[in-house]
Order: structure tokens, then sequence, then C-alpha cells
């Protein structure tokens, strides 16, 4: 008998969590940094003075009214928008035109105002907001492995595998995730410290429970770098050639412009040889020549 309101308890802890987790998968998903369309069609006939108010729980972010004659008068958080047409076409739908971390878990719902009296919520959206991580970098050092990412939300979850089945021991990983403070965005780097054999693979695993996308890197054991790093190594040497050509081809132009100074050079100098040989030709023939003599 005691334990029959622990039973009760656990029960109800477990349909608040399950609830929870359903919810969360009805949210509506935005990416960090887009616009966001929160959807809501409500049925509210014809009406003449009325106002609507989006709220994130207890916030209003957005307000509007309309009147007998048609005007409309609006205010917003952040630039959030409904329609312009709103009253005639009953699209109601909520835009936010940036999601930020600070969005995730929000949960909006729209009311409608009619003087001093308040409706039930008309549509209730919640909202996960997230953002895609970089292809993980994995790197060998002497006795460790490091796998390195960045430009994700929310915190990601990462594994370690051992020939693509083993985990690693129990303390041989430490991951540490560090949240920029401009964009609240994650970097992380988590490190593995384990002694395997040469034809080993080790493989790390980030996870995004926003986004369920799982990104995986293998490397072998013998090997000292990821396929990002021999990614890196193929670009480098293919900038080095581009440069290389660069090179080459400034060497031939110069190499063809001292060509094209040198036969001007030659083709300015011809002429001035030609009047100097007539000048000295005439010079001659204006000389007097000398009398013969008999002595």
């Amino acid at each position: 008998m005691p334990a029959a309101p622990w039973r009760g308890a656990t029960l109800l802890l477990c349909c608040a969590c399950l609830c929870a987790a359903l919810e969360q998968r009805d949210c509506v998903l935005g990416e960090v940094g887009q616009p966001v369309l929160l959807p809501c069609h409500p049925n509210l006939g014809r009406l003449l003075n009325f106002s609507v108010e989006w709220r994130d729980r207890d916030r209003a972010v957005f307000r509007s009214r309309w009147d007998g004659d048609g005007n409309v008068e609006t205010w917003s958080v952040n630039y959030a928008r409904i329609p312009t047409d709103a009253a005639t076409t009953g699209n109601f739908s909520l835009e936010l035109p940036s999601a930020r971390p600070e969005h995730d878990l929000g949960r909006y719902s729209l009311f409608l105002l009619s003087g001093e009296n308040q409706s039930a919520p008309l549509c209730t959206r919640c909202l996960r907001v997230a953002a895609s991580f970089r292809i993980p970098e994995v790197s060998k050092l002497e006795s460790s492995y490091l796998c390195r990412s960045w430009g994700g939300y929310p915190q990601p979850a990462v594994y370690w595998l051992i020939n693509d089945s083993r985990r690693p021991p129990n303390g041989s990983v430490s991951t540490r995730a560090q949240a920029l403070p401009d964009s609240h965005l994650f970097n992380f780097t988590s490190q593995l410290t384990v002694n395997v054999s040469k034809d080993d693979t080790v493989s790390c695993t980030v996870k995004n429970p926003s986004t369920n996308e799982t990104l995986t890197v293998k490397l072998r054991a013998s090997t000292s770098g990821s396929r990002a790093s021999q990614g890196m190594w193929i670009f480098s040497t293919v900038l080095c050639v581009v440069v290389a050509v660069m090179v080459l081809a400034g060497i031939y132009y110069q190499i063809h412009l001292d060509k094209i100074s040198k036969r001007r050079k030659k083709e300015y100098e011809e002429p001035r040889r030609g009047r100097r040989y007539q000048y000295k030709q005439a010079t001659e023939e204006m000389m007097p020549e000398p009398e013969e003599t008999d002595v």
C-alpha cells in the first residue's frame, strides 16, 4: 500500500514526459538566422472592431487592431508580423523575421480581443530553433584523438566508437561545448584517450537532437588526419598549383613586353641611322675636292 502513491507519481511523471516529447515533436522547426512562420487560420467570421494579439507565453510579441472603417494599427517586437489582409483571408499566421536561439521552446498563442473581453487561445504553436553543425574534423595526437565541430544549436550529443561497434571505456572521453557570445551557437571539442592497434578505426559521431542530423567521421589509427584534413591538403595543393601557374603567366607576359619594347626601340633607331647617313653624305658632297699639283 505505501508504494501506491510512488507508482502514481511515477506514472504521472512518465505521462508528462511523454506529452512534452510529443509536443516538441510537433513543434515548428526554425533555422537560426532564417525567417520562420507559425501557421494560424482561425475562423473569426465577420468582425468590425476587434484586435488580435500574439503572445509568447505571457509576453506580447504582436498586436493589431481593426476598426469599422478598415483602418489597421499594428505593434510588434523585433519586426514580427502577420499578413496585411489577415482580416479578410483569415490567415493570422505569425512570421518571425529571424529565428534566434532565445526563441527555442517558445510557446506562441493567438488571442482575440474585443473591448475588455479576451478569447481563449485561437492558435497555439510551439517553436524549436536549431542550426546544423559542420562536418566534424577528427585528428590524431600522440595517444588521443580529437573531434571538433562548430556553428550548431542546440548542444549536440557526441559518441565515439572503435571499429564501428565497441564503445570506449568509461572515463576515456572528455567533451567540452562552448556557446559563442554573439550568436549563442555552439562549438565543441571532444577528446578520446585510448590505446588501439594501427588496424583499428575510430569514429566520432555528432547528433543534433532538434534537426535529427547525424554526422560521422572515421579515422584509421595508422593515419594522422581526418577526411576533412585530407581535403584541406588537397585544397592547399591545388592552391599552390594555381599560384605557380599565375607566376609563370606573369613571367611570360613580362618577357612578351620586353620583346615589344626592344622591337619599338629598334624601329625608332633605324630612321635616325638613315638620317645620320644622309647628313654625312651631303656633307661630303659639299666639301671641295683637293686640287692636283705637279709637285
